[in-house]
């Protein structure tokens, strides 16, 4: 639990300080509020970079040369332009949900998992586990603040092995548990 914590305020603090940007993955609106029924104040081509200014829901609000909203799932987030695609950790994390507007529906973007080359290509960074080991709290301290924000701790199990396929003794689970 310790460790969950010191990620969040690790992210929280890193988010206050940076002028965050993106790149739009396609063709894309560009609405004066965050409704899909919103009016359209421009269509951004892609590869346009923006600047990220703030979040509601599964919408982001951009600037590029005017101010309006975009889907949070149009936009790679980070300096680096691809073609398209996962925008990594901030998309593993980010969970969100959106309504449309006049008609009350609401949208579940969910959470992005790492695609099988992500996982082929990660590599150990020391240097940043041992800045993360730095910035970890006595559980003392942890625990004041934990009870001043009247929360409680829950024990949760981990995900059961995935089942064997008996023809090559491997598993090919889906991100939902079942096989392919």
């Amino acid at each position: 639990m310790r460790i969950m914590v010191i990620i969040i305020l690790f992210l929280q603090v890193g988010a206050a300080f940076a002028v965050e940007y993106g790149y739009t993955v396609r063709s894309t609106d560009l609405k004066d509020s965050p409704y899909t029924d919103a009016k359209t104040l421009a269509t951004l081509p892609e590869q346009t970079k923006v600047e990220i200014i703030s979040r509601q829901g599964a919408w982001l609000q951009v600037k590029e040369q005017q101010t309006g909203w975009v889907r949070l799932l149009s936009l790679r987030i980070g300096e680096g332009r691809t073609t398209g695609g996962d925008s990594g950790l901030k998309s593993l994390i980010n969970l969100g949900l959106g309504r449309s507007g006049n008609t009350g529906v609401t949208v579940a973007t969910g959470v992005r998992g790492l695609s099988e080359a992500d996982l082929k290509n990660a590599r150990p960074n020391p240097q940043e586990l041992e800045k993360l080991r730095h910035m970890t709290i006595p559980p003392a301290e942890a625990q004041k603040f934990a009870a001043s924000a009247k929360l409680t701790a829950q024990q949760i199990n981990y995900l059961p092995e995935p089942a064997q396929t008996q023809a090559t003794g491997t598993s090919n689970p889906t991100p939902f548990g079942g096989e392919r």
